[in-house]
């Protein structure tokens, strides 16, 4: 997450402004996007095109000819409650390229109004409906038509699985089609929401675009980046109950007053595997200018460079102990461990905490004898320790019974 997010600011996004376009899909759509990855590239494709067609209108209003525009499209899986919700965060740039005398020159737009993202949804919902109703596998409504559900054929009990995340209920267990449980205050009126200024929703398709990134803050380009890279929960808002049930923390409370989810293990495990994507699927898409074969993609990403994109942070002092050159971008790769710590939680490990100077590596032990001896001197343990063998979930109170009813049956006399 972190060191993709800082590849994306470093290698990929010129800075200029850049704003998050969340489209979120009717539930009926979700559970065939889990599976067909295809198809999800392909709505993904069709709402991206219909922003960047939409930004390359306002410039052509304002007299840019043959503008382009660009955007990174990172595919979630997941909602706030662990369940199985497929949407798209794209990060468009917010603005287009065109070219001039010299080269290409950024035009950027001007604030956005709920007018404009309203007609973006409605140029999405049209197109991505047309797109469903081309693929022969779905009515008019959305829903699943005649075609066979490959993913029932496939994995039948993964796609039982998903069917009840989209739900909201559990699939497996003793709780099996019960809806998940729910702790907080209640509320006595729960008001529905009001939209935000950029926030649009029509027939199951909702479309937000309130946060923007002005150019020149990378580093809240990179938080955002981050935001729409993390994983499904952070380990902090998951806890163990007294009885061994599993309750999660949510990010917000709802509008009906619950402020946490509560789960059997079994429960957790089954939302864990249906928001986990199958292998060789790639979630991060890269269109218009942005996009690997784009004919302008070299100079956008070059565009106007600080003297130090990769690492603005870094001292000269700094430089000159980890023996990086302080001008000019590296090529892309793999960020050491020390940047992405830095990056990452604000803390420099390189700086030394007695003499504010820079560490650096000055040999590697590698002898086990040696090694042995530095721990004795140091008072700590030198045995490796074993690990402890895997244990199974806590079984449910009633599934306890009946194995200790099922073992004192199994030994009863004759």
């Amino acid at each position: 997450m972190a060191e993709r997010a800082a590849h994306l600011v470093d290698h990929v996004f010129p800075p200029v402004a850049v704003r998050q376009w969340v489209l979120s899909l009717p539930h009926r759509l979700r559970y065939q996007l889990a599976w067909n990855h295809d198809l999800c590239r392909a709505i993904g494709g069709v709402s991206v095109r219909s922003v960047l067609g939409f930004l390359r209108h306002v410039a052509r209003q304002a007299g840019v000819v043959d503008g382009r525009g660009g955007a990174v499209v990172i595919v979630q899986r997941f909602g706030g409650a662990m369940n199985l919700n497929v949407h798209f965060h794209a990060l468009v740039v917010d603005g287009v390229f065109a070219q001039d005398g010299t080269g290409v020159r950024f035009h950027a737009t001007l604030d956005l109004t709920p007018a404009d993202v309203a007609d973006v949804l409605a140029t999405v919902a049209p197109r991505v409906r047309r797109l469903l109703e081309r693929r022969r596998g779905f009515g008019d409504s959305g829903e699943s038509g005649a075609a066979p559900d490959a993913w029932a054929e496939n994995a039948p009990a993964l796609a039982g699985i998903a069917a009840a995340s989209v739900r909201g209920v559990a699939a497996l267990g003793h709780r099996a089609g019960a809806r998940v449980r729910q702790l907080g205050d209640p509320v006595e009126q729960n008001e529905p929401s009001a939209l935000g200024r950029c926030h649009a929703r029509q027939d199951g398709f909702d479309l937000h675009a309130g946060v923007l990134v002005p150019a020149g803050q990378r580093e809240r380009l990179e938080r955002l980046s981050r935001y729409a890279l993390r994983p499904p929960v952070a380990q902090d808002r998951l806890s163990l109950t007294a009885d061994g049930q599993v309750r999660l923390e949510l990010k917000r409370p709802w509008s009906d007053g619950t402020t946490h989810l509560l789960f059997d293990p079994v429960e957790l495990l089954e939302r864990l595997a249906v928001i986990t994507p199958r292998r060789r699927i790639n979630l991060i898409l890269y269109h218009g200018v942005l996009a690997p074969r784009a004919a302008w993609r070299s100079q956008i990403v070059e565009y106007a460079p600080s003297p130090d994109v990769r690492n603005p942070a870094l001292t000269e002092a700094a430089a000159a102990a980890s023996d990086q050159p302080i001008a000019g971008p590296r090529r892309p790769g793999a960020l050491r461990w020390a940047d992405l710590m830095r990056r990452t939680f604000g803390f420099d490990v390189l700086a030394c905490p007695r003499c504010a100077g820079r560490l650096r590596l000055i040999a590697l032990t590698e002898q086990a004898s040696v090694i042995q001896r530095i721990l004795r001197h140091l008072g700590l343990p030198t045995e490796i320790p074993t690990p402890l063998p895997a244990r199974s979930p806590p079984l449910p109170l009633t599934a306890r019974a009946w194995h200790v009813e099922a073992d004192a049956t199994a030994f009863e006399p004759c």
